[in-house]
């Protein structure tokens, strides 16, 4: 539960991040931490991935985020089934008082980004207070409200970013003071990446980092289906109570900026050859033969000068670029800022998807979204399909599109690095 309830709560349009007692694993039950955690659910490339997560350790976090059965209540009825059993067994532990947690993650490239968990008071867009960038697909959000009523639990922290003042007081200090001391736990995951959590249990420490907190904006970086389930959820539930709140990872971009990853698309039931063929005369096509690696700095140099992709599937890469302006002029909404109309996810959508391809995005059996971009290749070229590569949307316009209120299409950017599903977890 919240130390903080509602009717506590600071008066505020501003961030309102409150204390809870996390739920973790005890690192004397399982095999390893590193063993129990995983990436965020979406980001799992599935069967693969989590065939591999789940041969990792009994209890790695994916049978939760990821549960397995023949239909959706089944899987959902075993995921609360396993949480209840790994709670009831010790394997998660509940902390003994309400804290905010410092989460930090390092790379051996030197990358390393702090931030705060906690349980973040939820808000409409309207409202301005955290701002959405990316349209939702309704299918995924009402399979994540199953989940999260069976289990009555948030499994994984959402990926918020704020942009702090670069002082040296309020939340920065706290998360600061936090390192200097020894961690709750410690544990690199296969990756590569380390990952080291802190409890903040000190009222004065807490009520700094709120107070700083309280006149903040926040963007959602990663987890915008998560955040419409909370909203979706907090209107099922009395208020006050606990669904007026939902568990986010706050970082200072400010400190910290976030790598602006592309998430591309893998079409299954799109042969490449059928693909390339409806593009004749509407792009121009080139064929590459190069490794992966010159394949996408031969796309980022064509997306300087306008909307270009990579398409994949033969064992050979192809760039796609330079639209007809009249295929765009028939396809792109002109309802929208020149900066939306420009994205290479609006002209995917709007003008190969739903014009050239006719392909229903809606459906998860003709469009899968995956992160990994050696991955999407080689799924495209093992089931016949095809892969669409995009290059990154800066972070800039990102933001500028959200604080207009203007939302870009589903699964346009992947903001990282992404929190470790496994490490803390709260019930409601």
């Amino acid at each position: 539960m919240n130390s903080a309830g509602p009717g506590d709560a600071p008066a505020h349009m501003g961030l309102d991040l409150t204390p809870f007692r996390g739920l973790r694993y005890d690192p004397e039950r399982v095999g390893s931490l590193s063993a129990v955690t995983s990436p965020p659910y979406d980001v799992v490339v599935r069967p693969d991935g989590l065939l591999h997560l789940e041969s990792a350790d009994p209890h790695n976090i994916v049978r939760l985020i990821l549960p397995q059965a023949g239909t959706p209540s089944a899987r959902n009825e075993r995921a609360a089934d396993t949480l209840d059993r790994w709670v009831a067994e010790g394997v998660l532990a509940r902390d003994p008082e309400p804290a905010l947690y410092v989460y930090e993650q390092r790379d051996g490239t030197g990358l390393v980004q702090r931030g705060l968990i906690g349980t973040l008071r939820l808000s409409e867009p309207s409202d301005g207070v955290v701002l959405p960038h990316e349209d939702v697909m309704p299918h995924v959000v009402a399979d994540r409200a199953d989940l999260m009523r069976a289990t009555r639990a948030n499994l994984e922290p959402l990926l918020l970013t704020y942009r702090g003042d670069g002082g040296t007081t309020g939340a920065h200090a706290v998360v600061e003071r936090a390192t200097g001391r020894p961690p709750l736990l410690s544990t690199t995951t296969e990756d590569g990446f380390g990952h080291r959590l802190w409890a903040v249990t000190d009222p004065v420490e807490i009520a700094a980092a709120r107070a700083d907190l309280a006149g903040r904006q926040a963007l959602i970086a990663d987890g915008h289906h998560r955040w419409a389930t909370y909203l979706r959820l907090r209107a099922e539930h009395p208020s006050p109570g606990p669904w007026d709140f939902g568990l986010v990872l706050l970082v200072d971009t400010a400190l910290h900026p976030l790598r602006v990853r592309a998430i591309h698309r893998l079409l299954p039931r799109l042969p490449l050859a059928d693909a390339l063929s409806a593009l004749t005369g509407l792009f121009r096509l080139r064929h590459l033969r190069a490794p992966l690696t010159e394949a996408l700095d031969a796309l980022a140099d064509a997306a300087r000068t306008g909307n270009a992709f990579l398409l994949a599937g033969d064992g050979a890469f192809h760039l796609v670029d330079l639209p007809s302006p009249d295929l765009l002029a028939r396809t792109v909404p002109t309802d929208r800022p020149e900066a939306w109309r420009t994205l290479d996810a609006t002209v995917l959508h709007a003008t190969l998807l739903d014009h050239v391809w006719r392909i229903p995005e809606d459906s998860p059996e003709h469009v899968a979204y995956i992160h990994d971009t050696a991955s999407t290749v080689e799924k495209a070229e093992r089931e016949g399909g095809t892969a669409v590569l995009l290059h990154p949307v800066p972070e800039d316009i990102v933001r500028t599109l959200a604080q207009q209120g203007v939302t870009m299409p589903r699964k346009s950017t992947s903001f990282g690095p992404k929190p470790a599903s496994g490490l803390v977890l709260r019930t409601l």
